[in-house]
């Protein structure tokens, strides 16, 4: 009674699959994907990040990514 049998396995990923469909499942896992290898990239070049932290990065090609600068609320 400690475990989970292949059965109970099988009945998660069908609710699974059901929830969020096969076509947003492939998105997120294609995402993951991208950002393990964007991961590995940076641990890769070690210290070569930039100093300048308002340096914006433009290496996203993703269709659905929206580049948006953040300003700061002022008090008036």
């Amino acid at each position: 009674m400690g475990g989970l049998s292949i059965w109970h396995w099988l009945i998660v990923l069908v609710v699974v699959v059901l929830v969020f469909g096969t076509k947003k499942l492939k998105n997120v896992g294609s995402d993951l994907g991208a950002a393990v290898k964007g991961f590995k990239d940076g641990m890769k070049d070690g210290n070569t990040a930039p100093n300048d932290p308002n340096q914006r990065v433009t290496q996203s090609t993703d269709a659905n990514t929206v580049d948006v600068q953040a300003k700061e609320k002022s008090n008036s």
